[in-house]
């Protein structure tokens, strides 16, 4: 993947509230519903989404800038410590090492030194030095044909689960969806996800795992929903801010409300107050024993520029009916 600042669109020295802005600013342009007929925007779409996770997170970004972790928020592998190229230390070289076990011990290659062998008093005994510590927790099955085996540890068998993460949209999350998922064993596999999956829900893939002798264990996929420009989730309900003008406020009128399903149409009473909060059943996520509501709350937004005819207006009111809505805070 692309690097998450170039995705966004910012600098490195981004401030927080930046990211966040030009995210919301991308997401409005990028989004599928509004590119119904362009085939890459879901994949631009989830590009952005996967980029908000890494810098728009501040402990994921701090890892990403030191190195920890690469665009993807995969860990990224820093080779083995404490076995460099001298004897003096571990290979500051920034190489990447690698170990092979053969007959005659392990040996290093594609690094500096490679070819070298561990024979006996090498990386072999000090492995061995330390399984034969262990007393009664565990027992040793090495033999003068194996010199080194894997240990048996007291009757426990080593996790064969592996995990993974998936990211979708809140609408995929309604309305449900197949995902493709890369498994750690290197397998790609199409997780369906069920509508109504909250975040951080896992999903089971039975035999998915690791193959061991006891058999394959599982995948667990832990599900998380992209944050969206329009709705913010609480629960099975989601919240919208819903900006209406000066004159719809007093008068009353009919709005158009966004709902995951399309958009419908909102009764005002006369005199709405900014920040009212209106209910509309059912347009939330699917639960178990129905849908969430949606959380409508009203603002009142007034024109980029100013109305000569309002400011007067105001002025007049402010002269002749002027009243102290905040008397109850003092």
């Amino acid at each position: 993947m692309r690097d998450p600042y170039e995705v966004l669109g910012v600098s490195r020295g981004a401030t927080a509230a930046e990211i966040k802005s030009a995210f919301r600013r991308l997401a409005k342009k990028l989004h599928p519903d509004a590119n119904k007929h362009d085939p890459k925007a879901a994949t631009r779409f989830a590009e952005l989404n996967a980029a908000y996770e890494i810098i728009g997170d501040e402990d994921k970004r701090k890892a990403f800038e030191r190195g920890e972790i690469d665009a993807e928020g995969k860990p990224r592998f820093r080779g083995f410590e404490g076995f460099g190229a001298g004897a003096g230390g571990p290979d500051r070289s920034g190489g990447f090492e690698s170990f092979s076990f053969g007959p005659g011990g392990f040996s290093r290659f594609g690094g500096p030194g490679a070819g070298h062998t561990f024979g006996s008093g090498g990386f072999e005994d000090v492995l061995k030095s330390f399984f034969s510590g262990m007393g009664a927790g565990g027992r040793r099955r090495a033999t003068a044909s194996a010199p080194f085996e894997p240990e048996e540890f007291a009757g426990q068998q080593p996790s064969r689960d592996v995990t993974a993460n998936v990211t979708i949209t809140l609408r995929e999350a309604a309305q449900g969806a197949r995902k493709r998922v890369h498994l750690p064993t290197g397998k790609d596999v199409e997780v369906k996800i069920p509508a109504g999956l909250t975040e951080g829900k896992q999903i089971r893939l039975r035999g998915q795992g690791l193959q061991t002798g006891g058999g394959a264990g599982d995948a667990l996929v832990t599900v998380s929903i992209a944050p969206d420009p329009i709705f913010s989730l609480d629960g099975a309900d989601l919240r919208l801010d819903l900006p209406i003008t000066p004159y719809e406020a007093v008068l009353g009128g009919k709005v158009r409300v966004p709902t995951l399903d399309g958009a419908v149409q909102l009764s005002l009473p006369p005199g709405t107050a900014a920040g009212r909060t209106f209910r509309l059943k059912g347009k939330g996520l699917p639960t178990k024993s129905g849908r969430g509501d949606l959380l409508a709350t009203v603002h009142v937004v007034l024109p980029d520029e100013a109305d000569p005819e309002i400011v007067a207006f105001m002025r007049k009111w402010r002269d002749q009916k002027a009243y102290d809505p905040r008397g109850d805070l003092t």
